[in-house]
This record gives C-alpha cells, structure tokens and sequence, in this order.
C-alpha cells in the first residue's frame, strides 16, 4: 500500500465523531473551518452547535445583524472571523458557493488553509492543506531544517502533503493529515509507534523527530494593567458599547475599565470619568482577573463601583443596565465573563 492508501486506512479505523465531519454540505464545513482557526476542537464543538441552530445556512447569516452574529460568537476570539464570516455569508447569499479553492480565496476572510480545506472537503477538489498540525507532520516527514514559514520551504511541505492525498478522497486524506497532526504527531512526546506513516519518515530516523519543526521565537506579550469597575443596581449590571471604529472588540458590549491605554492614570475614578462620564466612586475589591488577547497579557484588578449621572455617557459610548440573561445575549468577549464570574461578597 501507498502512504496515503495507509494514512486514509489509519484514519478510517481512527477518526473522531466530530459533527462538522458527519457531512459535506458546504456551509456546515466552512462555519467549521473558521471556527477552528487557531481554536481547540473541545472549545469549538458547543459554539458549532448553537451556530448552526441559530444560522442554519448561508442565507440565515446573511440576514442577521451583525450584533446578533458576534453574540453567537461571544468566547470564541478572534472576533474578526465573525464580521467577515457575516460579509462573506453576504455575498454566497447572492452568488452561491464557491466550487474551487481559488474561488473560496476570494471570499472576505478566507485564507490558502481554509479555502483548501472547504474546497477539497465539500467539492472534492485535490487542493492540499497546510495548517499547523499538518504543518508539523511534513516537518517531520521529511526533517525540515528551514523556517517552515519562509516561502521556499512552505512550498515543499505542500508538496508533501498533496503526495499523501488520494485524488478519490482528497476531503478525507487532508482531514487525515489533520488528525495525525492532533492526535499522533503532537507537538511533544509524538506517538510514533502508532503513526501509519512511520515508516517514511525523516525525523524518526534520525531519533529526534520532536526537533521538527525548527521552533520559531515568541513575541513576549505586552502586560497591561487595568481597574475594571462592576456597578450593580436592582440585579442589573451597567456595561459600555465600544465604537465601531475602535481596533480590539468593535462594538462589543463591556465592563467600563481604565488603565495603561489610557496614559497615567492616576486616580482610577476619574479616569473613568474621563472614559464614560459620569461621577464615580470606587468601593471593595472584589478580586482579579488574568487574561490573554493575541499579544496582549490583562491584569485585571476588579472593584465594586457606584456611578451618578451614568447617562451623562463620553460621546460614541452607548451605555446600558442589564441583567445576568441580556448580558449571555449581548456581544461581549469572555473577559466579561471571566470577571462577572467572581463571587459577590455579601453585603455587611
């Protein structure tokens, strides 16, 4: 048998129940595919559920507002995906599916990876996929020495892949790379008496296939520091709308906070005067909270506030009291609700 005849046989006996993989309908397989981006199946599975029953296909998303879409996206990341997601939803509204993955490249959001992806899964086109997991596995085949995201070398781990993909199942045979990538050819501590294509592979020769492939330097993540303010009345929290324009979580709805963004500063009540207007007294600390938005590292410092003229809102900042139930139906990122989460001292 052929590597790919073995890499589809192994995969066959092996693969995961995921729903995404129970059909081939185009729609299922691109919110998918866009919904993995640099996100865990595990985290993934609930969100594609609840997607899907909301926006059962193409024609649904392309009707929602936008709000309601980052709703339904709230906790996932990477919030972009979403905005382009609805634009491209948009635009298959009018034109239909695309059929190749040339075709999927010309879709808002939709990169070499996941246009491979959806055109080989749904429409059997032989286009192969170069994501991380698969990434490492063709590292390893064939014990890349290079920087595997310079051109010349992305150029024959591609090579490699679509040697591994059978023309009659080009879906499976990338969906099998992947897999291999996740469950077998892990970043540490590979399973290589289990892998189907052991056997021609490089890096185990040599008896050090972890050294593939060659790691890349990591940017450290700028720390920032931020007092993040919960005011509550009659069960009801107050959160801000952020402008359209602003560059992190456009239009998300948040906890009102001040910090480094903002300069020195200073008194933490008076910036958040500054920030959202109003008059505002800061009481008991009610805990802190870490938490990482792409090279961003938050420091959390979480207070107990109170607010008086909380209409007298900084231009472009819709503010809103709502309760625990309105809050899970708003747009908000899980900074929200890792912060929301901290238990309440009672009172007295």
């Amino acid at each position: 048998m052929s590597a790919a005849a073995d890499l589809l046989a192994w995969y066959d006996r092996h693969r995961r129940d995921l729903p995404w993989r129970r059909s081939a309908d185009p729609y299922r397989v691109w919110i998918s595919e866009v919904m993995l981006q640099q996100t865990r199946v595990g985290t993934v599975l609930p969100y594609y559920e609840r997607f899907l029953a909301r926006f059962p296909d193409a024609g649904a998303l392309a009707a929602a507002p936008i709000e309601e879409v980052l709703a339904r996206w709230s906790g996932l990341g990477y919030y972009r995906r979403a905005r382009q997601l609805h634009e491209a939803a948009r635009r298959i509204a009018r034109e239909g599916f695309p059929e190749t993955a040339a075709g999927w490249r010309e879709l808002p959001g939709i990169g070499e990876y996941t246009a491979a992806a959806v055109a080989s899964i749904a429409f059997g086109e032989a286009a192969p996929v170069l994501d991380g997991n698969v990434e490492r596995v063709a590292s390893r085949l064939v014990a890349l020495e290079e920087d595997p995201k310079r051109a010349a070398a992305r150029r024959r781990l591609r090579a490699v892949a679509a040697a591994l993909l059978d023309p009659e199942r080009p879906g499976d045979s990338n969906q099998a790379l992947m897999e291999l990538g996740a469950r077998i050819c892990t970043p540490r501590r590979p399973k290589c008496p289990l892998c189907p294509v052991a056997s021609g592979c490089a890096g185990r020769r040599l008896g050090e296939p972890e050294r593939f492939p060659r790691a890349r330097e990591r940017r450290a993540p700028r720390r920032l520091a931020r007092v993040v303010a919960v005011v509550e009345a009659g069960g009801r929290r107050l959160l801000f709308r952020r402008s359209e324009e602003e560059e992190l979580l456009a239009g998300f709805w948040e906890l009102p906070w001040t910090g480094e963004e903002d300069g020195a500063p200073g008194d933490p009540a008076a910036a958040l005067a500054r920030r959202y207007g109003g008059r505002w007294r800061l009481g008991e600390r009610l805990g802190s909270v870490r938490h990482g938005i792409t090279h961003r590292a938050f420091e959390l410092e979480v207070l107990r506030a109170e607010v008086e003229g909380a209409g007298e809102v900084a231009e472009g900042r819709p503010a809103g009291w709502f309760s625990a139930e309105e809050i899970a139906g708003l747009p908000t990122s899980s900074m929200v609700t890792k912060v929301l989460r901290l238990p309440r001292p009672r009172p007295g």
